[in-house]
């Protein structure tokens, strides 16, 4: 398996930062004048993060298939492509629902799509007189929304707000924690974290992840801080503006600990969730690593504390 994790590892990590430069160049991009000036509503910008929506969409359609297995395990009658719905709509529309809109209109928007979504669950499974297994299916499909929807959506969220390079580094520092807890935990690992849930895990590596996912963010905060790329986002009408931003390094060091800490607890509720379902992986999508949701698991968790934190961030 680490022959498997130290191969593809890198492989993934190249597509991702591929993906961020490919991202972060369409920024750049000026519409003034084109044709696209009209479709996307007079704006002389594209909206941020587009290359990347594409590819969550891509992550949660594969991770909601992978998702219905584990239904499928604990006897749960679902129809997949509702179950891809499900994830796809969370994710939509939090990318989607426009910036200038009130918060009271948002939270409507999102809690009628969610009304939607649980209606058209319970119609599509009894369709053809299937009364057994409805509050599941229901379930299902706001259990996806929020865990393949929602959370990711707060990395969609940083990305309409930040650089992709804000975003890397928030699933850098995340990953951090795994690579660093798994390394800590195979060379010193004796005590162990929770046994009954991840046998493999251990105190001393939770503490080796947190500490290299803080070493991390620090020395990418203060990279950022040098070169001017720590900043977020503000909209002038069809324009915008980037405002740069420094990044106090006694406050992203604890911050790293803690996207650390809270990413092996992602880890951990992907967990619980296949040991409910008595499996070992979520699938076998990636040799070494297992399948989509073994790799995004922690990631999602991560994802609106990560919000919160960048918009704390400003006002220090």
């Amino acid at each position: 398996m680490l022959k498997y994790r130290l191969i593809f590892g890198p492989i993934m990590i190249a597509a991702l930062i591929g993906v961020v430069i490919a991202d972060g160049v369409l920024d750049g991009v000026d519409l003034t004048d084109s044709p696209l000036q009209a479709v996307f509503l007079g704006r002389t910008y594209l909206p941020s993060g587009l290359l990347m929506l594409a590819c969550f969409a891509g992550l949660v359609v594969l991770g909601s298939r992978e998702l219905c297995v584990i239904f499928r395990a604990k006897g749960v009658a679902i129809d997949t492509p509702v179950i891809v719905l499900s994830g796809l709509l969370g994710l939509l529309l939090f990318y989607a629902i426009p910036h200038g809109l009130g918060s009271q209109t948002a939270v409507a928007i999102y809690g009628t799509a969610m009304a939607g979504l649980f209606l058209a669950t319970l119609v599509i499974h009894s369709r053809q007189g299937r009364t057994e297994g409805a509050i599941h299916a229901a379930a299902a499909g706001m259990f996806t929304f929020v865990y393949l929807g929602v959370l990711p959506g707060y990395l969609m969220g940083i990305r309409s707000w930040h650089s992709a390079w804000t975003l890397i580094a928030v699933i850098g520092i995340t990953k951090a924690c795994d690579i660093g807890a798994y390394f800590t935990g195979l060379a010193i690992g004796k005590h162990k974290l929770i046994p009954w849930l991840s046998p493999k895990k251990t105190w001393e590596g939770l503490i080796g992840g947190m500490l290299l996912s803080a070493v991390l963010a620090t020395a990418l905060a203060a990279l950022g801080n040098r070169y001017g790329i720590n900043g977020y986002w503000v909209r002038h009408d069809a324009d915008r503006e980037f405002v740069k931003v420094i990044y106090p390094l006694w406050f992203v060091f604890p911050a790293g600990l803690l996207l650390g800490a809270i990413g092996q607890f992602g880890d951990l509720v992907a967990s619980l969730f296949k040991r409910d379902a008595g499996i070992k992986d979520s699938g076998r999508a990636i040799p070494g690593f297992g399948g989509v949701l073994d790799i995004i698991d922690s990631p999602v968790v991560v994802a609106p504390f990560a919000y919160w934190l960048l918009m704390l961030v400003r006002h220090l």
